[in-house]
C-alpha cells in the first residue's frame, strides 16, 4: 500500500459540505438576550451579508468562489494524506494509521481553510479591518495572512497566557501586518475592567472573543468580526479537509476507515476531517468511530452542560445551544491553547448529544508525550492541539496489538508544533 497520497489540485473540492441540513435534529435557534431569535439583520453589525448566509443556509453543498479556490491551492491545499508507517511498528499494532497533515500550509495549520475564505468575503462588500481573537496563535495567524493578501487590516486580541508562552506566533502574525494585543488588553472596556480587577490575568478565549466583538462594535461601522472556530460557516469552510481525504483514500485504496479521531478546542478541525465522514455515510455498512478529544482542564464536552450560553466572557455574542462549562469559566494557562475554549460548536454538540461523536478527555503530560512519540517516529512535531488527536490515535492502536483485525484509524494533525517548542522543553 503506498504510504503518502497524489496532490494534485483536482483533489480540492469545488464547493464546501454543510451537515446543518443532515444533522439527527434541528439546530437549536442563536438566541438574543432578550429572549427571542436573533435575526439575520442582527449579525450585520458584525458579519458580511454572504457569512451569514451561509451561517444560516440549509444548502448541504455551498459552492466554493473560484478566487478562494485558487488562493488555496497557491497556499498549498490540497494537503498530504500519510500513512503512520513507523509509528505502527513502533507500537507494534496491526492497525493501519493515516493522518490528515495541515501543517504543510504556511501559517502552520488548518486555520488558513476559513481565514481565507472570510478575508474575502469581507473584502468583497468593502470591509476596511476585521478583529478577532486567539488562543495560541494559529488562527491569528492565519486572518493576519489572509488579510494581507485581500487588502484587510487585522486586530488581534491574543489570549494573554499564550502571548507571554508564544511570542513567535505574535511576531509572525506582526510580520503580516497585524495589531496584537495581549488579552484582556486596555483597547475596550472588557479588558481595562478585569485587569484592574487583576493586573496578571492569564485570560481566555471567551475574554478575548468580547474585546474583538467590542472593538468592532465601537468602530463605527468600519471593521468586522471574524471567528476562527464554533459557528457553521467556520466550519464549512474547513470541509475541504475531509472531502480532500475521502478522494486521497479512495485514490489510496482504503474501502472503509474504523475511526476517524481530532481534537475538539470549539470544534473546526475535527468538524472540518470527521463532518464529511459523517454527512456521506462512509462505509455504507457501519459508520467510522468519531472521536472528539479534548484537555481534561477544559472538559466542554465530557463534564459541560448542554444548554444556552454566550460564546464570551462579557456577554456580548447571541446565546449559542452547546456543551459549555459556563461563559466565566477560566481555564488554567494550558499549552494547548487553541483547545481552552468554554463551549463547543452548537452542531457539534447535537452529534455528542446523540451520541454520533464519542468525546474523551486527556491531561497535558500524556498529550505531550504522545506528541513526542509522534515526532521521533514520523518526524513530525504536533502542535499541542494535535498531539490530543494523537494521544487517542495511540490508545485505540495499541488496543489492536497481536490481534487479526487491522482496522485503519485516520486523524486530523492539524497544525506543527515548531513555534510551540516552550511546551515540550518544559514537560519533556
Amino acid at each position: 500500500m503506498e504510504l503518502r497520497s497524489i496532490q494534485t489540485p483536482d483533489i480540492l473540492p469545488s464547493y464546501w459540505y454543510n451537515i446543518v441540513p443532515n444533522l439527527p435534529e434541528p439546530l437549536p435557534p442563536m438566541i438574543h438576550p432578550s429572549g427571542e431569535p436573533v435575526k439575520r439583520s442582527e449579525l450585520e453589525v458584525l458579519f458580511p451579508r454572504s457569512l451569514i448566509e451561509q451561517e444560516f443556509s440549509t444548502q448541504s453543498r455551498i459552492p466554493i468562489p473560484e478566487a478562494v479556490r485558487e488562493t488555496l491551492l497557491m497556499l498549498g491545499r490540497p494537503t498530504p494524506l500519510i500513512r503512520a508507517r513507523r509509528l505502527e511498528e513502533v507500537l507494534k499494532t496491526n492497525a493501519k494509521i493515516f493522518f490528515k497533515y495541515e501543517g504543510v500550509l504556511p501559517t502552520g495549520s488548518h486555520k488558513i481553510n476559513t481565514a481565507i475564505a472570510q478575508a474575502y468575503y469581507n473584502a468583497a462588500e468593502g470591509v476596511e479591518r476585521v478583529s478577532t481573537e486567539t488562543g495560541a496563535g494559529q488562527w491569528g495567524s492565519a486572518l493576519s495572512l489572509a488579510g494581507s493578501l485581500y487588502g484587510l487590516k487585522v486586530r488581534v486580541f491574543m489570549v494573554r497566557a499564550s502571548y507571554l508562552q508564544k511570542p513567535y506566533r505574535r511576531i509572525l502574525m506582526e510580520a503580516y501586518g497585524a495589531e496584537v494585543y495581549p488579552s484582556p488588553s486596555t483597547k475596550t472596556n472588557t479588558g481595562r475592567k478585569l485587569l484592574a480587577e487583576n493586573p496578571d490575568h492569564p485570560g481566555s478565549l471567551g475574554i478575548a472573543i468580547s474585546e474583538a466583538i467590542e472593538d468592532v462594535v465601537s468602530s463605527g461601522g468600519r471593521a468586522k468580526y471574524s471567528l476562527g472556530s464554533v459557528l457553521n460557516h467556520v466550519l464549512l469552510h474547513q470541509s475541504v479537509i475531509g472531502l480532500e481525504a475521502i478522494k486521497q483514500l479512495e485514490l489510496l485504496g482504503v474501502e472503509r476507515v474504523d475511526y476517524v479521531i481530532g481534537c475538539v478546542g470549539g470544534g473546526s478541525n475535527f468538524a472540518g476531517l470527521s463532518y464529511p465522514f459523517i454527512g456521506y455515510n462512509y462505509n455504507n455498512d457501519e459508520p467510522p468511530v468519531f472521536i472528539a478529544v479534548e484537555p481534561e482542564t477544559v472538559p466542554s464536552m465530557t463534564r459541560g452542560e448542554y444548554r444556552y450560553d454566550y460564546g464570551d466572557t462579557a456577554g456580548l455574542t447571541p446565546l449559542l445551544k452547546m456543551y459549555t462549562l459556563g461563559h466565566d469559566y477560566i481555564p488554567p494557562p494550558i499549552y494547548a491553547g487553541g483547545l481552552r475554549y468554554h463551549g463547543v460548536a452548537p452542531s457539534l454538540s447535537i452529534l455528542v448529544k446523540n451520541n454520533i461523536i464519542k468525546p474523551v478527555a486527556y491531561p497535558q503530560d500524556e498529550v505531550l508525550e504522545a506528541g513526542l512519540i509522534f515526532a521521533r517516529t514520523q518526524g513530525v512535531l504536533p502542535a499541542p492541539e494535535s498531539s490530543h488527536a494523537v494521544k487517542a490515535v495511540i490508545d485505540i492502536a495499541l488496543k489492536y496489538k497481536g490481534t487479526s483485525e487491522k482496522p485503519v484509524i485516520l486523524f486530523n494533525l492539524s497544525g506543527h508544533g515548531l513555534l510551540d517548542l516552550s511546551a515540550y522543553m518544559r514537560n519533556h
